[in-house]
């Protein structure tokens, strides 16, 4: 996720509707160690506060993960995972941080699941370009179950079919 760099600093916007917002308007990338324990703290909070809510916990996570605190990060965006399944941030970050952990198996199927969350084009674009990412790293293979075989197998076979019945029509007395 790129963030928008911005003086103002995330904990003032927590309490805004959406808490992307404060993500939005603030690069934690280049915010000062106290800004971004600050910042944790704030998400921290807010958490507490509303544990039901996907996005802060999702937010907590990326923050976390700035933060180089890899534990607490995929401890958040599980929480974050459980609390609404149907969240497709919670989802792609999730997948997120386990294709840079390169255990890309989860990190495909979490990527596989907020693909089919996608609300947007938008969305659907940034989660098949995060699902191409994991699997160039698999060599172009699916680690899904049921997703071994090749999709263009089956027409393959029948454009062959068509070409040989048509040829020996061809030749046909």
């Amino acid at each position: 996720m790129t963030l928008a760099v911005t003086p103002r600093p995330a904990a003032t916007v927590l309490h805004t509707e959406s808490p992307f917002a404060a993500l939005l308007r603030t690069d934690l990338t280049l915010a000062s160690p106290g800004e971004l324990a600050a910042t944790i703290g704030e998400l921290e909070l807010a958490c507490l506060e509303n544990p039901k809510s996907a996005a802060l916990w999702t937010c907590l996570g990326i923050a976390y993960a700035v933060n180089y605190d890899v534990t607490k990060s995929l401890d958040a965006l599980e929480t974050a995972t459980q609390v609404e399944p149907d969240n497709f941030w919670a989802q792609l970050k999730h997948g997120e941080l386990q294709y840079r952990l390169r255990v890309l198996m989860h990190a495909e199927a979490t990527t596989l699941k907020a693909e089919t969350l996608a609300e947007n084009p938008w969305q659907l674009s940034l989660a098949r370009k995060q699902l191409k990412e994991i699997r160039k790293l698999t060599g172009g293979k699916s680690l899904q179950p049921g997703l071994t075989k090749p999709a263009r197998l089956v027409p393959a076979l029948l454009v062959s079919l068509v070409v040989v019945v048509v040829g020996l029509a061809s030749i046909w007395p």
